[in-house]
């Protein structure tokens, strides 16, 4: 296999290729079906049929009522309705100020998090174990009569841990408080059940599951107030203003279709692949640590800390033979900060920097792993001879 003539993509967790059939499903919405989906002529209610269609797919999925999905423009815009959505809500009537997150939320959740507190709300930050964990009984005592809303990713996007979000739900509900989790790593990999899961707002992003970029959605449970954030027309109910990007929508649709139609099939040959290559690194590489929950974890995650490593130059190394990974997550890329998601574990600056997220998928195989191996163990014992100089 030559690396200057084959890519290697081991960076699922930052984004996805978009899936042929998702690619043909789009494409009429571009050209001849680019009726305005407000519209009421034929050629809009072709688009707006293709709209329901997803909303019905998402729905289906979710095991939720068509009417509590709402389209956005990705999870970044969902994870922002969702939270200032709700605080304000609770703010026009008079219920609270206080919402509780953890330490290792996605950016998305962590400035939005932040900026209420600049604008007079109280935040709470909850610690994770090294493993990355949330205890629930930590949410339960930060808990008070203010509380309006609680938000908890569902799994984590650098180290791939996963959430006790319905031990969490059960606390949130006794105490009818709002729950919101960002769940755009998880669905799309592994099943999202509105109900069992306990939550009142879910954020997802279809480029994660094989769909195009710039399209999203905000699960929102009926009764769940949140303030409208975007203003112009009454698109999605009066939720979310702007003409419905029925390309990008139909995309979504048919990306979440094809990953139902596989999901635990899919989960599992990922996990497979992805235990051959963690035993691997484990077994043949000394000084490698792998990061997060060790079994509870995504599917396709494998976070590893390299000792004596600079991780930007694995990477560069690797990508000389066509190997695509992370240094940690792709939204931070090009931040001269230590990873906060690191730091929350216990990560010493030195650590943080030497490591890499590698994000697999059903498309890896254990021929590509023999060949990450043979380059990821010579680059390694490279850096490393020369850090010794």
């Amino acid at each position: 296999m030559e690396a200057e003539n084959k890519l290697i993509y081991m960076d699922n967790a930052a984004t996805t290729p978009v899936h042929t059939k998702v690619l043909e499903c789009m494409l009429p919405y571009f050209t001849n079906s680019f009726g305005n989906a407000s519209g009421l002529y034929s050629l809009s209610v072709e688009a707006k049929k293709a709209v329901t269609q997803a909303r019905k797919i998402l729905a289906d999925m979710l095991d939720c009522y068509q009417d509590e999905i709402i389209f956005t423009s990705g999870g970044t815009e969902s994870d922002n309705l969702a939270i200032l959505g709700a605080a304000d809500a609770a703010r026009r009537s008079e219920k609270g100020n206080h919402i509780i997150t953890t330490n290792i939320e996605h950016p998305a959740v962590r400035n939005t998090c932040e900026f209420l507190g600049q604008q007079g709300y109280d935040i709470t930050c909850i610690s994770v174990d090294r493993k990355g964990m949330v205890n629930p009984l930590e949410v339960e005592k930060a808990i008070t009569k203010k509380t309006i809303l609680v938000t908890v990713m569902l799994a984590n996007n650098e180290i791939g841990t996963i959430q006790p979000i319905r031990e969490i739900s059960r606390i949130t509900q006794s105490h009818k408080v709002l729950l919101h989790t960002d769940a755009v790593q998880v669905f799309g990999q592994l099943p999202c059940k509105a109900a069992e899961l306990g939550i009142d707002l879910l954020s997802g992003s279809a480029h994660k599951f094989y769909g195009p970029k710039g399209i999203g959605f905000l699960y929102c449970k009926r009764g769940t107030k949140i303030t409208c954030v975007q203003h112009g027309g009454r698109q999605e109910n009066g939720r979310r203003a702007g003409t419905e990007n029925v390309p990008l929508i139909a995309g979504l649709g048919k990306a979440a279709e094809l990953a139902g139609q596989r999901l635990e099939e899919q989960a599992a040959a990922v996990r497979e692949i992805r235990n051959i290559f963690m035993q691997r690194i484990m077994n043949e590489i000394p000084g490698s640590r792998v990061n997060g929950d060790i079994m509870n974890r995504l599917p396709g995650n494998l976070s590893v800390t390299f000792e004596g490593i600079e991780g930007e130059s694995l990477l560069f190394h690797l990508d000389m033979h066509g190997i695509c990974a992370s240094s940690g997550s792709a939204c931070s890329t090009g931040s001269k900060e230590m990873s906060h998601v690191l730091k929350a574990i216990g990560h010493t600056k030195e650590e943080a920097r030497g490591t890499l997220r590698f994000t697999l998928s059903y498309s890896n195989t254990q021929e590509e792993i023999e060949y990450v191996m043979k380059h990821l163990k010579e680059s390694i014992e490279m850096l490393r001879a020369l850090k010794d100089l």
